[in-house]
């Protein structure tokens, strides 16, 4: 869809004629009319009020012209997992899980800042690979090449001890660094780690019969 079409659906599903629009973003009902007819563009800033508005990205209003991605954990991003400013405007750099009333939110990250910021996060990640490669190395699997920052509820599986016992060895909370590595028939392998352990796993298509394979404290 194009930017007026974009425009005129958000504006007709939110009940709202074309000078009620106008009103809400500081500009005339011509200005609205024109954007619609395809005339003109909303400016950058109308852009972001518009954003406000509808609660969608600019990217989106602009008919989506590039793949967004968290410049934090690497999330793909989407209108509905945007972080957010402290006035409520979207930001198109951060999911809200790392972002977030303008923000950062990740504990792996704000631990970082009070030693040295993003250098220093990159410094731990290169030693974290390196100690994970050794224990990947070992166990015949493929090697990992970076990190993101992930969050717990997403990588906190639950596994099946010997015993039969199922337990979860993250937070759902908490933020850790890791990869997902492909293997062959299926098989992914998951990887997450912090200041204090390393974890591998094992798991198939959506996460589902996950193994733990390596759970080792730093």
């Amino acid at each position: 869809m194009e930017t007026k079409d974009i425009i005129y659906d958000l504006r007709t599903k939110m009940g709202l004629s074309q000078e009620d629009l106008a009103s809400k973003v500081y500009v005339t009902r011509q200005a609205v009319s024109r954007w619609e007819n395809g005339e003109t563009v909303p400016n950058t800033e109308t852009l972001k009020l518009l954003s406000a508005l509808f609660d969608v990205s600019i990217n989106t209003l602009l008919g989506s012209p590039r793949t967004l991605t968290c410049q934090c954990c690497g999330m793909q991003l989407e209108d509905c997992n945007l972080g957010k400013e402290k006035n409520g405007f979207l930001n198109q750099d951060y999911c809200k899980w790392c972002y977030a009333d303008g923000e950062y939110t990740l504990d792996v990250w704000k631990r970082y800042v009070a030693i040295g910021g993003r250098e220093k996060l990159e410094e731990f990640k290169q030693q974290l690979m390196h100690e994970l490669n050794e224990l990947l190395a070992l166990e015949g699997l493929p090697q990992v090449e970076g990190l993101n920052v992930l969050s717990g509820e997403f990588v906190n599986l639950e596994y099946t001890l010997p015993n039969g016992t199922r337990v979860k060895f993250l937070d759902d909370k908490a933020t850790y660094l890791g990869s997902q590595l492909e293997g062959e028939a299926g098989i992914c392998y998951g990887i997450a780690a912090n200041m204090e352990f390393l974890l591998i796993c094992s798991y198939s298509e959506n996460g589902e019969n996950p193994e733990l394979i390596v759970y080792k404290k730093r």
